[in-house]
C-alpha cells in the first residue's frame, strides 16, 4: 500500500466547468497547480467543492486521469470515489488506485437512508476487495447533512477491524468538533481531517492531520501560515474569509471568487443542482474578500 499520509492544509479543490457542462481540465489543472504552489500541502480532487457526483462516472474518470497525465505530484492528492452504485464506487476506487492517488476518499452511498452497519460494511468491503492489489489508502468521508449517512464511531472501529490499515482517517464536514476528536482517538494512525480551517492550531498540536477545506481554494497561504508556522493573525484572516459564506451557497460562493481572484469569468460557472451565486452576495463576498486582504496587508 502507498505508505505516504496525507497531512496538513489540503484544498478541496473546485472543478472549472466548459461551455458544455463539462469539466474543464485545462483550468482545474491551472488551479491545482497555483494552490500547490501557494500553500496547500494536498488537494482533495472531486470531492464536494469540486461538484464530483453532478459528473458522469466517465468524466470522473477523465479528470482523474488527467492530474496523472499532467505529472502533478500524486501523492499530494487524495480524490472522491464515494458513488450511490457499489459499482460506481468500485470503479472509481480502481482507476484512482491505478493512477496512484494518495488517498481514496469514500462517502457511503447515499440514497437509501437509515440502512443498517451491515449494508455500509459491504460496501467498504466490496471497494477493498477490488483494490487489493493495489491497495489505495482509504478515507471516510462523514457528511451527513448531504449523505445522510453517517460514518459513526461504533461503525467507524468495525471497519478498522476488519480492514486494519485500507481505513487510513476520515474528512469531517460535520461541523462536530466533539465528533472529530472523539474519532481522532480511535487510534494514533486514524487520521482526521476537519472541513475547517478554524481547526488548524488543535491539527498543528496533532490533535487533527490537517483539514479539508473548500475555502482553502481561497486562503491557502494564510492556512499554511498559520498550521506551518503558528502565525495566529494569518489563522484570523483565514477565518474570516471562511465566514463570508455563512448563510450562503458555498460552491457556487468559492467559483464567484475564485473567478474574481483569477480574473476569469468561466469559474463562476456550477453544474446542476447548483445555480450560479446571486450577484448582491458576490459582490458582497467580493467585497469582503477584498477587504480582509488589505487588512492583511496594512
Amino acid at each position: 500500500m502507498n505508505k505516504s499520509r496525507m497531512k496538513g492544509v489540503i484544498a478541496a479543490i473546485a472543478t472549472a466547468i466548459d461551455a458544455t457542462g463539462a469539466p474543464d481540465q485545462i483550468r482545474s489543472l491551472a488551479l491545482a497547480r497555483y494552490l500547490l504552489a501557494n500553500g496547500c500541502d494536498g488537494l482533495n480532487v472531486l470531492g464536494t467543492t469540486g461538484e464530483a457526483v453532478s459528473f458522469p462516472l466517465a468524466a470522473r474518470q477523465d479528470l482523474m486521469s488527467a492530474y496523472r497525465k499532467a505529472g502533478l505530484p500524486m501523492s499530494r492528492l487524495m480524490v472522491g470515489t464515494g458513488a450511490a452504485a457499489t459499482a460506481d464506487a468500485v470503479a472509481l476506487t480502481r482507476h484512482a488506485a491505478e493512477l496512484g492517488f494518495a488517498g481514496a476518499l469514500i462517502l457511503p452511498p447515499f440514497y437509501y437512508k437509515g440502512v443498517p452497519d451491515d449494508g455500509l460494511v459491504a460496501y467498504v468491503d466490496a471497494i477493498v476487495k477490488a483494490t487489493a492489489d493495489k491497495p489505495i489508502p482509504i478515507y471516510l468521508y462523514h457528511f451527513p447533512a448531504l449523505s445522510g449517512l453517517p460514518w459513526h464511531v461504533k461503525l467507524i472501529r468495525r471497519l478498522r477491524e476488519a480492514f486494519g490499515a485500507r481505513i487510513v482517517g476520515l474528512k469531517d464536514s460535520s461541523g462536530d468538533m466533539p465528533f472529530a476528536r472523539e474519532v481522532a482517538s480511535i487510534a494514533p494512525d486514524f487520521d482526521v481531517f476537519p472541513s475547517t480551517e478554524a481547526a488548524l492550531m488543535e491539527a498543528r498540536a496533532g490533535t487533527f492531520a490537517g483539514c479539508i477545506s473548500a475555502t482553502a481554494n481561497l486562503n491557502a497561504d494564510l492556512c499554511a501560515r498559520a498550521y506551518h508556522g503558528g502565525d495566529a493573525a494569518a489563522l484570523e484572516t483565514a477565518v474570516a474569509i471562511r465566514k463570508l459564506f455563512d448563510g450562503k451557497a458555498l460552491v457556487s460562493g468559492i467559483k464567484a471568487l475564485l473567478a474574481h481572484i483569477h480574473g476569469d469569468q468561466a469559474w463562476s460557472r456550477v453544474q446542476p443542482p447548483l445555480a450560479p451565486f446571486p450577484a448582491a452576495e458576490r459582490a458582497s463576498v467580493i467585497a469582503g474578500y477584498d477587504a480582509a486582504r488589505a487588512k492583511r496587508v496594512a
